[in-house]
């Protein structure tokens, strides 16, 4: 078998197990791997901070199901990737992060830019390593595919040495394929045993999580649904596994992202079948109020996710899309059908009678009349991607999403910066969409410089800025202390100048004052972005005083009286 460069061999994977876009910043302890990259197909964003390049192959990853890959070289880079390893691990989203090392030789010697990056990234990763010899390296590259993909995704990391990376292995990509990936079934007995208990409850829901959509298993829950007639709630990692316009669609309960009427709903229940959902705390609030008297089934393929937050009364440990798949099956072997039941009547009863008005004309402008805007303008295919935030918060309450995959949101992590590095993403990944960034005044500053490179490689999307000209959760939270220090980030009428801050990138911006010309001007960024081929803004001034509704808990929803049985 004939020698070839080890790094070679590791683009050869790369490009195997389906990367054709990888995002990093060259450096003089990674160079070897570019050189490898050099001609062989698989595309090369040169980013302006390695954070970015991490919430660029997230976006990526979330798009395509794949595994997203991020580049960095030595010390400061792998440490500017930390924060988007914890984005990818605290929402299950599988990608790779490469840094390049100093020489083996000099590691424990200070050397410039040597970092024990690997201990550092354990905490926020499935697993991190260091490549010691070289003819290790295609096997761990194998293998770090193979846990990022497998179990609950997430992501991985690979350190490389300077001189490893040097090196020369026997190597044969014609007879390499990538490693196979296990998913558990459910054990039969337990999938008879849902059925039970789903059957005989009299107000059962579904709760969905990012756990359907990770598992491909939207088109099983739509079916297992009708089936069943059973109500299907979302958490804002689920959102986009359901169709929001659906007769059997219950809404999203919680203490932030949520409505009332889903809440409503949930506190109502007497079942609640979780599908690959963590429980976590801003859906859950108070757990005693949450929990009440209703029975739990988590299903869940990461088998130490059941009981983590409590105990639910089953578990089952499984595929999300194998477990619906089998439960179809079993209703289907059982003749079993839904039962006309004035259950969905109830819940359709709730969603009319407590809207949120979303048709203000005020000025300033009211963030609903935003998202209003966003739902009447966009359509099903559109993909959004939004950070953390007051806007992140309106936006799962008034948003709709109607496909997976097509709302992407950081959703445990909070990193703010992460729309415009994360739309640059998604676009890669499906250069054909309409992709569209919602940020806020405070977030699209953080990771602003990646607007560099979709300009160089004319990556077109759209932001819509929500800004309020300060940090606005911040100060409704500190409203619950009796104080207002440190949020006031503007220094004239409005701050920073977005709109010329787009401009100094390339790139076009406006701002809207009035909310009969925010469609106006979505249709004019619309069609700036095709024009262009750069990212376009419409920066919307909301009242400075807008509060999101939130909650401490499911509560202050008492005067609904249970549906009868």
């Amino acid at each position: 078998m004939a020698k070839i460069p080890v790094m070679r061999s590791v683009v050869d994977i790369l490009a195997s197990e389906g990367v054709d876009t990888v995002f990093g910043c060259p450096g003089a302890a990674i160079l070897p791997l570019y050189q490898a990259l050099r001609g062989r197909g698989i595309e090369h964003l040169v980013v302006r901070h390695e954070e970015g390049a991490t919430h660029m192959a997230d976006g990526w990853a979330r798009t395509t199901a794949n595994v997203g890959v991020a580049i960095g070289t030595s010390g400061p880079a792998g440490t500017n990737m930390i924060t988007g390893l914890y984005t990818a691990q605290a929402d299950s989203i599988p990608i790779l992060c490469i840094t390049g090392q100093a020489e083996s030789s000099k590691l424990h010697k200070e050397a410039f830019q040597a970092v024990d990056i690997v201990e550092i990234a354990k905490p926020v990763t499935k697993w991190a390593v260091q490549v010691k010899e070289a003819a290790q390296a295609p096997w761990i590259f194998r293998e770090a595919f193979r846990i990022a993909r497998s179990g609950r995704p997430g992501p991985v990391l690979i350190d490389l040495p300077l001189d490893v990376q040097k090196q020369e292995i026997e190597w044969d990509a014609g007879i390499d394929a990538p490693l196979p990936v296990a998913s558990p079934v459910p054990h039969q007995p337990r999938v008879e045993r849902v059925l039970d208990m789903v059957l005989a409850a009299e107000r059962p829901l579904i709760l969905a999580g990012g756990g359907v959509i990770g598992g491909e298993a939207s088109d099983a829950l739509r079916a297992v649904a009708e089936r069943l007639r059973l109500p299907v709630q979302i958490t804002l990692m689920g959102k986009g596994c359901f169709p929001e316009d659906h007769e059997l669609f219950a809404g999203m309960a919680g203490i932030q992202t949520s409505q009332r009427w889903a809440n409503a709903a949930f506190l109502e229940a007497d079942l609640v079948l979780a599908l690959g959902a963590r429980f976590g705390d801003r859906h859950t609030g108070a757990l005693d109020v949450y929990r009440g008297a209703r029975t739990f089934i988590h299903v869940d393929i990461e088998p130490t996710q059941i009981g983590k937050v409590f105990a639910p009364e089953l578990g089952v440990v499984s595929d999300t899309r194998v477990f619906l798949e089998t439960l179809l099956e079993t209703a289907s072997r059982r003749a079993t059908a839904g039962r006309t039941h004035p259950w969905v009547e109830r819940i359709n009863e709730l969603k009319r009678d407590l809207p949120r008005a979303d048709d203000f004309d005020d000025a300033p402008i009211k963030a609903p009349r935003v998202f209003k805007e966003i739902n009447d303008f966009y359509d099903a295919d559109t993909y959004f991607v939004t950070a953390i935030g007051l806007y992140q918060i309106w936006s799962g309450q008034f948003q709709r999403a109607h496909k997976p995959r097509h709302y992407q949101v950081c959703g445990q992590a909070g990193p703010l910066g992460w729309e415009i590095p994360a739309a640059i993403g998604v676009k890669k990944a499906n250069p054909a969409a309409e992709v569209v960034g919602v940020v806020g005044d405070y977030s699209f500053q953080f990771l602003v410089e990646e607007l560099a490179v979709a300009a160089q490689y004319d990556i077109p999307f759209v932001l819509i800025m929500l800004n309020n000209e300060y940090l606005g959760l911040i100060r409704q939270a500190e409203n619950g202390y009796q104080m207002n220090y440190q949020v006031d980030i503007h220094y004239d009428r409005y701050g920073t100048d977005n709109v010329k801050l787009m401009e100094a990138y390339g790139c076009a911006g406006t701002r809207i004052l009035e909310a009969a010309d925010i469609r106006p001007a979505l249709e004019w960024a619309r069609k700036e972005a095709e024009r262009t081929s750069r990212p376009v803004l419409v920066e919307i001034m909301i009242e400075r005083e807008a509060n999101a509704a939130m909650g401490t808990a499911l509560d202050n929803i008492t005067e609904f009286e249970p549906v009868p049985s």
